[in-house]
């Protein structure tokens, strides 16, 4: 179906539009103001946080800035989690009020269900002191459990400004979103658009063929991918119906560009990439330029990121070209994180360390070539191995296990879980205990079964061997 939205963008310039319903920022603001005075008389304070577990949906906005309007923080939470991570989150961000439109969030707080009318008012916001908390965002660690991402009022608008301007984004601008808003690719496009006027669809859940259409019919000038829709967009039997000549370029971010990928969709559309990189702890670290994209590199330095690399075994600073960890720094970077005895190991002093391995050439492209974390990182999800394993462990019949990434050209990375088992355990079996506990994303795409898990005397899982010896299919 031809979606026209932009006839009342001709008198009303509209913020967004979702579905058959076209906002203005007007009607964006009245709403948050209706829904603030709610919160009000719920006991919503300043400085409070606020949980927030919602799908994709104009309501999830107006939450947001909502909760801005009172001076709270919002905490999001992925709505694909199940009750055990959900349950995590709320301990970990002591969140004491919450909104969405998830059963489980509702069973563990009392929630405000965002399906429910909003009724519009007009609502004097608090001044929010550019320090404190505005969101908290998660992002797993190697010890477990995700950690929850502590970002300012005065990070995030950094932030917004530094994606406002590397990609290029103006109130002439039309872009959409179909990534999951508590993510922090998907906050960050949301705040941008909103920032810079452009007009902005929300979709409902990603479906290729409408994402097409609506590049066509919505004549779209920004589209974002990761590492899936890429390969879908390549290998669409299609694409070729579709106009997409309105695109000025497709962002691809969360995942490694694979080039043979993008240089077929270019070749098939016309439309050009730009690699971009960031991180939950900070949203915008490097973006290739307007004029001169490349796909071999991430681009440069965002404006007000400074990046340096530091050897890996002592860490002190290499020079152009040399290989270490990429580190960096910015009034964008992340507060800290929840719980606070995590920061300390995130930070090499005033520099944020990434965990990434790569190098910086003399004229400042940034090209990624590793990880120095453990970290697996699935369609721009970070999973942690530990998480996993303590699931794993809980079975009766697990002696030990250990679980790794493996390359995977559509989500950048595939969970593989190694497992000495008893007798009578069967791959699937391990596979929907997993799956029953925590997100689909995490849930382990392979089962190998070892004799026993390699180990180092301390106990430190050799992760590199299993990789090496079981981390191809055929090894199954």
């Amino acid at each position: 179906m031809r979606r026209e939205p932009s006839k009342m963008s001709d008198t009303v310039p509209s913020a967004l539009v979702f579905e058959g319903r076209v906002y203005t920022r007007v009607e964006l603001d009245e709403l948050a103001a209706g829904l603030a005075d709610e919160l009000a008389g719920r006991g919503v304070l300043v400085g409070q946080r606020v949980a927030l577990m919602s799908s994709n949906r104009p309501e999830f906005v107006v939450a947001v800035l909502a909760v801005w309007r009172l001076g709270a923080c919002v905490a999001l939470i992925s709505p694909a989690w199940k009750r055990d991570e959900v349950a995590h989150a709320l301990a970990v961000t002591g969140a004491v009020h919450a909104l969405g439109d998830c059963a489980v969030l509702g069973e563990l707080l009392p929630m405000r269900y965002l399906g429910d009318p909003i009724t519009p008012a007009k609502h004097t916001a608090v001044q929010s002191d550019p320090t404190s908390e505005a969101v908290l965002v998660f992002s797993s660690g190697t010890t477990g459990m995700p950690k929850a991402v502590r970002h300012t009022h005065d990070s995030v608008a950094v932030a917004v400004r530094q994606w406002t301007e590397v990609l290029g984004l103006s109130g002439t601008d039309r872009i959409q979103v179909a990534t999951p808003p508590s993510h922090i690719l998907g906050l960050l496009n949301i705040l941008t658009a909103l920032r810079a006027g452009a007009w902005m669809r929300l979709h409902r859940r990603f479906d290729l063929n409408t994402m097409l259409s609506c590049i066509q019919d919505d004549r779209i000038t920004i589209e974002m991918a990761v590492a899936p829709i890429a390969i879908a967009l390549a290998s669409h039997p299609e694409l070729e119906r579709y106009d997409l000549s309105s695109l000025r370029y497709i962002m691809w971010g969360a995942t490694p560009v694979t080039a043979s990928v993008a240089e077929t969709v270019t070749a098939r559309s016309g439309v050009r990439w730009l690699p971009a990189y960031g991180a939950s702890e900070l949203p915008v670290i490097a973006c290739n330029p307007l004029d001169g994209a490349r796909l071999d590199s991430v681009g440069k330095a965002a404006p007000g990121v400074r990046i340096r690399v530091v050897d890996l075994e002592t860490g002190k600073p290499v020079g152009a070209g040399e290989t270490g960890e990429i580190q960096c720094r910015s009034r964008s970077l992340m507060a800290g994180y929840l719980p606070t005895e995590a920061t300390a190991e995130a930070f090499d002093g005033a520099w944020y360390r990434t965990g990434d391995v790569g190098h910086v050439d003399a004229e400042g492209w940034v090209r990624i070539t590793d990880r120095a974390k453990e970290m697996i990182k699935v369609r721009g999800f970070q999973v942690a191995p530990a998480e996993i394993e303590a699931i794993l462990h809980g079975h009766p019949k697990v002696i030990d296990c250990a679980v790794f990434g493996t390359p995977d050209p559509r989500d950048g990375e595939a969970v593989v879980a190694a497992v000495a088992v008893l007798d009578g355990v069967s791959a699937d079996e391990l596979i929907t205990l997993v799956g029953e506990r925590l997100a689909s994303y995490k849930r382990p795409r392979r089962i190998v079964f070892v004799p026993e898990i390699p180990r180092l005397p301390s106990g430190k899982v050799l992760r590199r061997v299993l990789e090496e010896r079981h981390g191809r299919p055929t090894d199954q």
